[in-house]
């Protein structure tokens, strides 16, 4: 958690629990931590705990069990998926390519240069 950054604690708490459903610590129809827990373990307002699992419930990431507690819905990891790829196009992608087009940088000189990262290997495009 970090207390000292621009996102909102409950963004990050919605995020966490998001990369949690993600790697499956949390699969479907799990429990997740309650409000209280997640309160305490980062000397939180529980309100704030709260606004960050609401967001899940609003997003139908997760749902309530009444007296039970907060769970993982069904296809949540998907949903998940789907969300964060739209949103790594639109906060990367878009200006990958937009500042690429204003250094005269070619799709096919990008994709070398993602390739020679993936590989460690200079690419003879460049």
């Amino acid at each position: 958690m970090n207390f000292d950054g621009e996102k909102p604690i409950y963004l990050q708490i919605a995020e966490q629990i998001e990369d949690a459903i993600l790697t499956e610590a949390f699969p479907e129809e799990t429990q997740i931590p309650s409000t209280t827990e997640i309160s305490a373990t980062y000397r939180i307002n529980p309100a704030t705990a709260l606004k960050g699992i609401n967001r899940l419930v609003e997003e139908g990431m997760v749902y309530k069990k009444r007296g039970l507690g907060m769970f993982v819905s069904r296809g949540a990891k998907e949903k998940i998926m789907e969300k964060r790829k739209r949103d790594f196009y639109a906060n990367f992608v878009v200006s990958l390519l937009e500042e690429a087009e204003k250094l005269g940088i070619t799709r096919r000189e990008l994709a070398a240069m993602i390739e020679e990262e993936e590989t460690g290997h200079e690419s003879t495009d460049l």
